[in-house]
């Protein structure tokens, strides 16, 4: 799209990140399946920021996908006291606001996010079942972020904010 006049503010690609930062545990940035055949739990489908299309503020999609999913990784059935111990997304903050979203994707009831989350906002903890959007002001401490059930059905994850690199 590179060819056009505009198609340069089109992306269709993922940029290939190293290391993601350490507050995010061990997430991998990638599409498709790990290298031991399994199809990643967390996929990521686009990532967008100033390095991919000069000018462009960070923003990021992914799809959550349930371990009943063909290619998915076998997991023990975890109780919610183990799945409330589990690290999730570390406590961060960041230099710019942010938007937060993960949308359920039953088409019968696109409200239901199929998942429960736990999410924090400073101090403030919030469980989540429904589909949502957060705003998280600049230099608002948020997360963990963690699952605490099964995941019922794939969940939409989009997150933007107005800096031009995610930090």
């Amino acid at each position: 799209m590179t060819n056009s006049k505009y198609g340069p503010y089109i992306s269709t690609d993922l940029k290939h990140i190293e290391k993601m930062p350490d507050y995010k545990g061990d997430q991998v940035i990638g599409r498709g399946y790990d290298k031991e055949g399994y199809r990643l739990e967390l996929e990521h489908i686009n990532w967008m920021d100033s390095d991919v299309i000069k000018g462009a503020f960070y923003a990021e999609s992914t799809w959550i996908w349930p371990s009943t999913f063909k290619g998915q990784r076998p997991k023990p059935a975890l109780t919610r006291e183990e799945l409330e111990k589990a690290a999730g997304v570390a406590a961060h903050a960041h230099e710019f606001s942010e938007v937060l979203t993960m949308f359920g994707c039953n088409p019968d009831d696109p409200t239901h996010l199929g998942v429960t989350i736990e999410f924090w906002m400073e101090d403030e903890k919030f469980i989540l079942d429904k589909s949502f959007m957060v705003y998280i002001p600049a230099g608002m401490v948020h997360c963990p972020l963690k699952v605490l059930s099964a995941i019922e059905s794939p969940v939409f994850h989009y997150t933007v904010g107005p800096g031009q690199s995610y930090s």
